[in-house]
């Protein structure tokens, strides 16, 4: 029973991994990679459920044939190229980070932050 679903037990750990990954480093290219991976993990799941069994290509021939469903591949096609492009954005991001804090440990930059906002409340009064 458990063997026959394999691929979703699969797109369940590497969404557990990613998701640990995101929650307990505080690197932020760490973060980036454990999304990277989450977001993989969910692609996997989706593209699992698309199949159907004894399902042949969308290629009707006559009305009892039961076909895959193209509509999740495609999706998960947008899904890929929007994902490459937001992970795109984040690693330019934590770049800027690094050029403006010279760390991309979130702990660091927090404490940064914290000492700055300080040094500005002191200067006001």
């Amino acid at each position: 029973m458990i063997a026959d679903f394999y691929n979703y037990w699969v797109a369940i750990i590497l969404m557990m991994i990613g998701f640990y990954i995101v929650i307990s480093d505080a690197n932020l290219i760490k973060k980036m990679i454990g999304i990277t991976i989450f977001q993989t993990s969910v692609f996997i799941l989706f593209i699992s459920m698309s199949k159907v069994e004894g399902g042949t290509a969308p290629i009707l021939i006559d009305e009892v044939t039961l076909y895959s469903n193209p509509l999740p591949h495609v999706l998960i096609l947008t899904a890929i190229v929007v994902g490459v492009a937001t992970t795109a954005l984040g690693l330019a991001i934590i770049a800027r980070i690094y050029r403006e804090y010279g760390t991309v440990d979130e702990n660091i930059i927090h404490a940064k932050d914290e000492e700055e906002y300080e040094d500005s409340d002191e200067d006001l009064s």
